[in-house]
Parts: structure tokens; sequence; C-alpha cells
């Protein structure tokens, strides 16, 4: 399972989430809003790490797609605002 196992001569689940946590902190080191775009488990390990969780814990953010998702902050608590919300008609 990638979001346990890795890649086979690719990256360990907790070297994304080093990636990505390298990602979050330049994000949360700017004003308003930022758009980012990335590939579905990319986007998982993001939500993951985003809610302060291991980046394994990706495999529950399950997503279709072409889909928006919208990470925010509920009193300065990190949050999912929208998930998985269909752009296409």
């Amino acid at each position: 399972m990638l979001f346990k196992d890795g890649c086979p001569a690719g990256e360990a689940p907790e070297q994304v989430g080093a990636r990505v946590d390298r990602v979050i902190t330049k994000v949360r080191a700017l004003e308003g809003h930022v758009a980012l775009f990335a590939h579905g488990h990319i986007s998982r390990v993001f939500a993951a790490r985003w809610l302060g969780l291991p980046a394994a814990a990706g495999c529950h953010f399950l997503l279709d797609t072409a889909t928006l998702n919208v990470l925010s902050y509920y009193r300065g608590i990190p949050a999912v605002k929208r998930w998985n919300v269909p752009i296409l008609p």
C-alpha cells in the first residue's frame, strides 16, 4: 500500500510528508489565499500533514479527479473546509 509502504525505488511516506511539510511552512508564512495544484496522492498527504496527522493518514482522504479542496483554520486550528468538491458539471 502506497501510503504505508511507499513506492518501490521511490520515497517513503515519511519522506513525502517531510517534502509536504516544507510547502506547508511556506504557505503558512504567506498572507491571503494560496492556490496549489498537485496530483491526488500528494494532495491527500498534504491534507493529512495540514491537520498534523502522519503522511500515511492520507489514505483516509479519498479524492476524485478534478476536484476542489479547501484547507483553512477553525479558530486557529488547521481544518478541512471543503473536500473532494467536483468542479466540472
